[in-house]
């Protein structure tokens, strides 16, 4: 579960930005809050909404969040010795342009906290520290910088972190996180914080989209099609039978890596599916073709199989404009079966970005600290500010305070240089 998250220096992300999902005493929707049993952080939300003009930086703050997960899973096995990163900091100032970028996370595995951090330029990791909250009192598992004097990385370990740490340590490269390679070198104690990256933080945006592969895989498992069947119809898409026709072909596999920005493509077979739907009527019935249904219906049976999983096992989903294609009764829907906890049995969270304003103001859907919005200053940096702030009486439209620009995080259309056709 996803507790905080913190970048500096981030394409549009100049200045230190805190992403916080730590429930405040708002007395209401407590369904909408996980009880952790930490006196720290007694309670966590389930979902948040992120709202922002365009280009206001909504979209590099989920770019972040999945920058820092990609460096973790791939630096240790994709990236090669010497190789550099992609890594955009914030150019539009000489400082930060030279600067390192810092991301921060903290989560929960089992109750546990977690606290990973690291800063890092094109070249190299320039420090690295775990934080683990098996009490109170955190255990500084290690901790790795940068000698000024030698330009070589020190590590310093604390007796939490069991294995062979020496071994780690020389294996590990410049360009490498220490997580990443003990991980892939069998460390027990550190594999599952990398598994939590590869495993709970899902995030699909513009450069990772969501596919219909896993709900097609959920379909062909026993009683599968009906859990599919009842989401949709949960939407009030009505579909009598969902039937798939599988076949391989050849093809081309293109293998993009983010970090390096390359992409090599490979002669490859793979299986390509036919995705059927059958409706019934009361005055007859008929077989479409996935291309034929809505487009509303594809990306719900798309997200079908991923969500149910999300809810079950617990996992953080992550969405860049969740809006996209979905009517905002259905987006409303979803962000409900996340708040309750009869179908949000594995504790499972949704962030997401969007425009639609009427989710703010619906009914019972979202408490005040679940709202957050990003707005950009004269300086052209992003700023993420949490509704909070702005401390809204309770029952306040906030919709209409949000058009009215109270809480920020709206373009500003000056009449004298809009647009014009």
């Amino acid at each position: 579960m996803l507790v905080e998250f913190r970048v500096k220096n981030f394409r549009s992300i100049r200045d230190e930005q805190v992403f916080s999902l730590v429930a405040s005493n708002d007395k209401s929707l407590k369904s909408n809050v996980y009880s952790t049993g930490i006196n720290a952080i007694p309670s966590i939300l389930k979902s948040a909404i992120i709202y922002g003009a365009n280009a206001s930086g909504k979209s590099n703050l989920i770019k972040a969040l999945k920058y820092m997960r990609d460096v973790v899973l791939e630096s240790a096995t994709i990236v090669q010795p010497k190789q550099t990163y992609n890594l955009q900091p914030f150019k539009l100032d000489q400082g930060s342009a030279t600067q390192a970028t810092e991301f921060e996370i903290t989560f929960l595995i089992k109750g546990v906290r977690h606290q990973y951090a690291f800063s890092m330029s094109q070249q190299r990791i320039l420090s690295e520290y775990l934080l683990v909250y098996q009490t109170a009192k955190p255990q500084h598992w290690f901790n790795r910088y940068i000698d000024e004097n030698t330009d070589e990385d020190v590590y310093e370990f604390k007796s939490g972190l069991k294995g062979s740490k020496q071994v780690w340590e020389e294996a590990t490269r410049p360009n490498a996180l220490f997580l990443s390679m003990a991980s892939q070198l069998n460390s027990q104690s550190l594999k599952p914080i990398y598994d939590w990256f590869a495993s709970n933080l899902v995030i699909f945006n513009e450069s990772e989209k969501v596919t219909p592969d896993y709900t097609i895989k959920v379909i062909k498992e026993e009683d599968g099609q009906n859990k599919i069947r009842n989401f949709l119809e949960a939407a009030n898409i009505s579909i009598g039978q969902i039937r798939t026709e599988t076949q391989r072909v050849p093809g081309k596999t293109f293998q993009f890596d983010l970090l390096a920005d390359k992409a090599k493509m490979h002669d490859a077979e793979h299986e390509q599916h036919k995705i059927l739907f059958h409706h019934v009527t009361e005055s007859g019935q008929a077989t479409f073709d996935f291309a034929d249904e809505s487009g509303g219906t594809r990306v719900l049976f798309t997200l079908a199989g991923p969500v149910l999983d999300i809810l079950n096992k617990g996992k953080t989903l992550i969405i860049d404009e969740l809006n996209a294609s979905l009517h905002p009764l259905i987006v409303r829907e979803l962000v409900s079966m996340f708040n309750d906890p009869k179908t949000n049995t594995g504790n499972a969270q949704l962030i997401f970005t969007t425009h639609d304003t009427s989710l703010m103001g619906a009914t019972g859907l979202f408490r005040r600290d679940q709202i957050w919005f990003t707005e950009k200053g004269k300086d052209q940096a992003t700023n993420l500010i949490a509704m909070a702030e702005f401390s809204p009486r309770k029952g306040e439209a906030l919709e209409r305070g949000y058009l009215s620009g109270r809480y920020g995080g709206i373009p500003f259309l000056d009449p004298d240089t809009r647009l014009r056709l």
